[in-house]
């Protein structure tokens, strides 16, 4: 099994060659056949998140240990599985829900393995799909692909689910009347505007200071696009919104883009932020319940969420996010053309020995 695996913090990732697992239990083997590249693995790899003012939360405070594969949008084939693993048959294409729990933990048995309080997140805390092969702990965390390409399914895993659980937080009746605001026209940026409609959506505002990025925002669908560096921005962005903002989804997570969310809102606005840039920002505490605002923090998305997301891409026949296919072995090159701003949509890396989508 070859695997491209961080075994320390800011290097550059190490080609390791090992014997191929074989599962036990419940556990499966999938051939991975495409893996998305996320801002999160670039957290991941670096070590840290940025909490503002020189403050930085670090991977070992999150309980992440090395050497550690990352990779948690995975798409492939079973290619074998344990003698507990019903109904996960050796042929099956799958995407697989990374966003593993310890399943004991009663946060799990509601259904929200997300925020578990002990994760197991394939790609973060245990092995994940810069890999040709990944190991899942049971068969309930893949999900039928039937025949999509498998680059085009694995972003789903996290940056699909992402946009798909932050935008069901706002108000069904806003989204039907009101234009969505987003910050950010990367991956999560272009799988909200792309899904907005299919949630009844009545439309997307996307600010985006990348020219590439706002005309992908466009061929997503998005109503109108703006450039931050405009020095009317606010105005335009108001204007373009119908004249107030009552929603606003936050897919960089700056100092600079919360704030200007937060100053956008009119009085009982919504503020929904999944980015995760850093930083931080001076919040006058009186104003939340005075302009009756609601910021909501949230965390990729559930088991349930996932299955319906996957359901909700079949029957509306979605178009998918741009993405480029690039080899595992450039897994290095691939993440610091995220880290710099030079993808517009989804990197997907394929094994060196890829399986039979090639």
């Amino acid at each position: 099994m070859i695997s491209y695996q961080v075994h320390r913090f800011g290097a550059r990732l190490a080609r390791v060659v090992q014997e191929t697992p074989r599962p036990d239990g419940s556990q499966v083997l999938l051939r991975v056949q495409a893996a998305g590249v996320c801002h999160t693995d670039i957290h991941t790899w670096q070590g840290w998140y940025d909490m503002g003012g020189g403050k930085r939360l670090t991977m070992g405070d999150r309980g992440v240990g090395l050497p550690l594969t990352l990779g948690h949008e995975v798409a492939g084939q079973v290619a074998a599985v344990g003698p507990q693993a019903a109904g996960a048959a050796v042929g099956r294409r799958c995407l697989v829900y990374p966003w593993i729990g310890c399943g004991e933990c009663k946060v799990c048995r509601r259904g929200a393995e997300q925020l578990c309080p002990a994760p197991r997140f394939l790609g973060i805390f245990r092995a994940g799909g810069y890999s040709d092969h990944v190991l899942v702990p049971h068969p309930r965390y893949l999900i039928d692909i039937g025949d999509m390409p498998a680059a085009q399914a694995a972003p789903y895993a996290c940056s699909g689910l992402t946009a798909y659980s932050a935008l069901r937080k706002f108000d069904p009746a806003v989204l039907r009347e009101e234009r969505v605001v987003i910050f950010g026209a990367g991956g999560l940026g272009l799988m909200a505007a792309t899904l907005l409609p299919a949630l009844d959506g009545v439309g997307a505002v996307v600010v985006e200071p990348d020219a590439a990025r706002r005309e992908a925002a466009l061929a997503a669908g998005a109503c109108e696009v703006i450039d931050p560096a405009a020095p009317d921005f606010m105005a335009r962005v108001r204007n373009a919104a119908g004249g107030s903002v009552w929603a606003v989804l936050d897919c960089v997570g700056s100092a600079q883009t919360v704030q200007s969310a937060l100053d956008l809102l009119t009085k009982g606005g919504q503020f929904v932020q999944i980015g995760l840039f850093g930083g931080q920002i001076a919040l006058p505490t009186p104003l939340l319940p005075i302009r009756a605002l609601s910021y909501h923090g949230s965390y990729v998305g559930s088991l349930e969420e996932l299955h319906a997301l996957m359901a909700l891409v079949r029957d509306r026949a979605l178009p998918p996010v741009p993405t480029t296919c690039r080899c595992l072995a450039e897994a290095d090159a691939a993440l610091d053309d995220l880290e710099h701003g030079r993808v517009v949509g989804r990197v997907i890396l394929q094994p060196e020995r890829p399986g039979p989508e090639g």
